[in-house]
């Protein structure tokens, strides 16, 4: 008796092959046949008549280092077809942790991915101090899809050099090999690799950068041998300019990523994107990806699957309105939701907010957002028009560009959003995202699950790329559905070194998606006040996955939880 069969489904086996009608069976949590499977049994079977079945997704870069200790479900990206996922990026994490470093690692979190310090200080039960404590601390929890991390350089570097290594001071050859010895206890233990932060984007709740951004090569090579001594783990990094602030150029930059990558034999993988400041840098930075592979390196640029957008509404951490005087007085009177919205909509209080007149410099900055600024919508549009601006909206219906935001912010009992693309959106366009997502080195990431709870929700990508690429776009500029499965599930697994993962063949861990294609949709963004100490955080669900399946078992039916905990701690490579 086999444990579960998903009949009469179109197979997209996540190897790149095409498509086919096959039946696909678990047992004992891994694929055990596929094919012409109707006269086997099953416990449960699922009728995939009409709807795709592909592996589960591999999310390489996430952030729920303290999430995945207190929460079972790791939202959002759990709601969008992910069976694992991969934490610890960016030089952020928890462990190691000395006592009296827990608070400054929260702040340092809080600052760097928008995570509210006060739901980690309580949610966080701290029952370790080394990382191989960590590991056995997410040894004992189980979850709807499996966990794997890397140690983050700001926690190695704080806990060996203190203060000194908080403040960025230069580390001694006696740090170093202290971090290194951490890190290849860290590696040995299970960690999937090691992440450090070079922009100045990434800063602490106190303004100090993360520690490790002005890092020297003795300090990134010393540790990465540890990598390289191992012969496993992945170096993963936010690179100098990932942000737009002045950079030293791209050569320079992946040049020492080339070198670390041939001397320690290890994937070398980092955040790339499009940001207005340098509107082509992201190409010069592919080709010399390129360059450094012809010459032995293993260089991954790790790219999003849309723009990085900030939403603005009444319960986010930005709002478009935050300058306003008469707006911050209503926010401090302590109103409810429903208060706060009724508030809005008294004349006396839209006519205040909307009649304030700003000094040069802010009304500038106004005016300049008008053009940058969309609304999101129901389904939500993530590649706006200029017609659905504020000021498109504005000129079509004679209202200022104020009126427009101030109403769709209203809608929905005050729930509202409104969209601001920042990064990967150039001209209007995602097109800079498509031209990455084809570049052969290119691996898909950056969704960033579990940070940014106040500001942006893009752990939806795994969907999006679905709808918006495949399905949605124009005909001519969509991307193939085999290679879009493949980019998410088998080439992210065999980054991280995941070779139980990532396609459907048997003997491969029964991670699986069913979905129906037609109906799948994003719904928009919501703030939810669910985290410890009533932290809130913004949560997007998705329409069309009709069961979500971790090593054979359903974990969502319908998009709705069915309490299976099959998830587990990954530790190394396999």
């Amino acid at each position: 008796m086999t444990d579960l069969i998903i009949r009469n489904g179109q197979l997209v086996d996540g190897t790149g092959s095409p498509s086919r009608s096959a039946d696909v069976a678990v047992t004992d949590g891994h694929i055990s046949d596929i094919g012409d499977l109707g006269g086997a049994s099953a416990r449960r079977v699922i009728d995939a008549d009409g709807r795709l079945v592909t592996p589960g997704w591999v999310d390489i870069h996430t952030h729920y280092d303290g999430q995945a200790t207190w929460d079972e479900v790791l939202a959002p990206t759990a709601w969008h077809g992910v069976t694992t996922t991969v934490m610890g990026n960016c030089g952020v994490g928890f462990a190691p942790a000395a006592p009296d470093r827990r608070e400054w690692l929260i702040g340092l979190m809080e600052g760097v991915e928008d995570i509210p310090g006060t739901a980690l200080a309580e949610g966080i039960d701290w029952s370790w101090e080394t990382f191989p404590e960590y590991l056995d601390a997410l040894d004992r929890r189980r979850w709807t899809m499996d966990v794997g991390t890397q140690i983050a350089h700001g926690a190695v570097r704080a806990y060996v050099m203190g203060e000194r290594g908080a403040r960025n001071e230069p580390a001694s050859a006696e740090d170093i090999r202290a971090m290194t010895e951490i890190v290849r206890a860290a590696i040995v233990a299970g960690a999937l690799g090691f992440s450090t932060s070079r922009t100045i984007a990434h800063t602490a709740i106190d303004g100090e950068p993360v520690p490790g951004t002005f890092a020297a090569e003795d300090e990134l090579f010393g540790i990465g041998a540890a990598l390289g001594e191992l012969g496993t783990g992945v170096f993963e990094l936010a690179p100098q300019g990932a942000a737009g602030e002045d950079i030293v150029g791209p050569t320079r930059e992946v040049d020492w990523m080339r070198r670390l990558s041939v001397a320690i034999g290890r994937p070398v993988t980092f955040a790339l994107i499009q940001v207005d400041a340098a509107p082509d840098l992201w190409r010069e930075l592919m080709d010399a990806s390129l360059r450094a592979v012809d010459e032995g390196a293993d260089i991954w640029p790790q790219v999003a699957g849309r723009a990085t957008g900030l939403l603005s509404g009444h319960h986010t951490t930005y709002s478009l309105f935050d300058a306003f005087p008469a707006y911050q007085q209503v926010k401090q009177r302590g109103l409810s939701d429903q208060e706060f919205a009724a508030a809005l909509h008294d004349p006396e209080v839209r006519s205040a907010i909307l009649g304030w007149e700003p000094d040069e410099v802010t009304a500038t900055s106004l005016a300049g957002a008008y053009d940058r600024t969309f609304l999101l919508g129901d389904p939500p549009d993530y590649e706006p028009g200029p017609g659905r601006s504020l000021a498109g909206l504005a000129a079509a219906s004679g209202r200022h560009p104020l009126e427009v935001a101030y109403d769709a912010m209203l809608a929905d009992d005050g729930t509202g959003l409104l969209y601001v693309p920042i990064l990967n959106y150039a001209e209007g366009s995602l097109e800079p995202v498509r031209e990455m997502f084809l570049h052969p080195r290119a691996a898909v990431g950056l969704a960033d699950g579990g940070a940014h709870c106040g500001v942006i929700c893009d752990a939806s990508m795994p969907t999006f790329m679905l709808t918006h690429w495949v399905r949605d776009r124009t005909r001519g500029e969509r991307l193939p559905l085999e290679w879009v499965v493949r980019k998410q599930t088998r080439d992210t697994a065999r980054l991280y070194g995941l070779g139980d993962r990532g396609t459907v063949e048997v003997g491969m861990l029964g991670d699986l998606n069913v979905i129906d294609l037609d109906e799948l949709a994003l719904e928009p963004p919501q703030v939810v006040r669910d985290l410890p100490a009533g932290g809130s955080r913004l949560l997007q669900r998705a329409r069309g996955y009709v069961a979500t399946v971790k090593a054979g078992e359903v974990t969502f039916d319908h998009g709705e939880d069915t309490g299976a905990r099959p998830g587990r701690l990954i530790r190394g490579a396999r």
